[in-house]
């Protein structure tokens, strides 16, 4: 599987509008055929900083990257956002998330 994680700080004014700016890309590429997850969540120490976390199957990257719905984002998400991303991109023997051993509910 390959695992990204994607830091993006939004622009302050823009920061509680972010789900909505980025909805339609979140929705396509869930939709993609080889999307494991695509999820986000906001930091809770800077309401400006979103985490993306997102899983593909191995041979479903290009075809994320090359889609219309990334395009249209990589053009319109510089306009939100106040930094450059930051990315963490790698390829994992796995493919979903897996149980936590050391932490069970009671």
């Amino acid at each position: 599987m390959i695992f990204i994680v994607v830091k993006f700080t939004v622009r302050p004014e823009l920061a509680d509008s972010w789900p909505d700016i980025v909805a339609d890309f979140t929705t396509s590429t869930r939709a993609e055929a080889g999307n494991v997850f695509f999820d986000w969540s906001r930091s809770v120490e800077d309401p400006t900083v979103y985490v993306l976390t997102e899983g593909f199957q191995d041979d479903a990257a290009e075809a994320h990257v090359t889609s219309a719905h990334f395009k249209t984002a990589m053009a319109e998400l510089p306009k939100a956002i106040a930094t450059t991303p930051q990315i963490i991109n790698v390829t994992i023997p796995q493919a979903g998330w897996s149980e936590m051993a050391e932490l069970k509910p009671v």
